[in-house]
């Protein structure tokens, strides 16, 4: 009895051990297959946003006379939960209107998170000590300067002689000249372009060309005869009069890359003004996922790469 009592207990203990050494093979082979698994899993891209808008409600950086801004804040914290729950690395901001001149909310936003943010600034276009101020704003951390001509009367500025000095200054510097217009304020670029050949120009938004405007559309795509010009292929959901991914506006986008190639377009969210058609997340979706018109390589040049080109992060 105690002999066949030792038997059992050896019997038992063997199974045990090849039981364990069973499950611990198993439990190998599945990490190494989930392993495996992930190392051949697509890698999240690289995204860089290349433009949106910050500001807040502080009585230390108060808004410019008569300007109205939205009653929700928009802050750099605000964009960098953002950032973080979608996957954006880096983020360019633009100098928002309700500031005006004024750029010290933007200049503080940079001094507390280095090297995640590029600035881009806003000098008043019709003051002849603008070049001067954009000096000292490059030395304040700002990597670039927005001018915002209108399809109006008002927008006459852009041709004016005040614009030669701004313009040989930004190409003195070697920060980007960006361009919010309509496409029909196009053409009064074409001199200063010419006259800067090295300087970085980049338009906004597409110049807002409407999708059913060849004609218009044709003002931006002469453009891509000048190689420091770039696009950015922003605000689909604005020109479009299709739902969501808007393949009709990404027809447009397609004409500009046959022109343009994808080197020279950027993606953007243009936060917080796109929250009035869509939240943040779905544009990074819509351009990470459903942009259909871009090959891998020429996606990941759109995302990232164009970007910085313009604005280096050193990623």
């Amino acid at each position: 009895m105690q002999k066949y009592s030792m038997l059992s207990r050896r019997r038992f203990v063997a199974r045990t051990v090849a039981s364990a050494m069973a499950l611990s093979f198993r439990q190998g082979m599945a990490s190494r297959i989930a392993a495996s698994s992930l190392s051949h899993a697509p890698a999240t891209p690289l995204m860089i946003d290349s433009h949106v808008h910050v500001f807040k409600h502080d009585a230390t950086f108060p808004f410019a006379q008569g300007a109205r801004p939205p009653a929700e804040d928009a802050s750099a914290e605000m964009l960098l939960d953002l950032m973080r729950a979608n996957q954006v690395s880096r983020t360019v901001i633009v100098q928002v209107i309700h500031y005006r001149w004024d750029n010290s909310y933007l200049a503080s936003v940079l001094k507390r998170h280095p090297g995640l943010f590029m600035g881009v600034c806003r000098v008043n276009p019709e003051d002849p000590a603008a070049p001067d101020h954009l000096s000292q704003l490059t030395q304040d951390g700002f990597r670039g300067v927005r001018l915002s001509p209108a399809a109006t009367a008002d927008g006459d500025w852009i041709s004016s002689p005040l614009m030669a000095p701004l313009w040989r200054r930004c190409a003195a510097l070697k920060v980007p000249m960006t361009i919010l217009a309509p496409v029909t304020r196009l053409p009064d670029l074409v001199p200063l372009i010419e006259a800067n050949p090295e300087l970085t120009v980049v338009i906004d938004h597409m110049a807002d060309c409407p999708l059913d405007r060849p004609d218009l559309l044709k003002m931006l795509l002469d453009l891509a005869r000048y190689p420091a010009v770039f696009v950015k292929i922003s605000g689909l959901w604005s020109l479009s009069r299709q739902g969501y991914p808007y393949m009709d506006a990404q027809e447009q986008v397609k004409r500009l890359c046959s022109r343009f190639g994808a080197r020279r377009l950027m993606w953007a969210t243009n936060w917080p003004v796109s929250l009035q058609q869509l939240p943040y997340g779905r544009i990074v979706e819509l351009y990470r996922d459903r942009l259909n018109v871009f090959s891998p390589e020429d996606r990941e040049e759109v995302l990232s790469k164009t970007v910085q080109r313009v604005w280096p992060f050193g990623l």
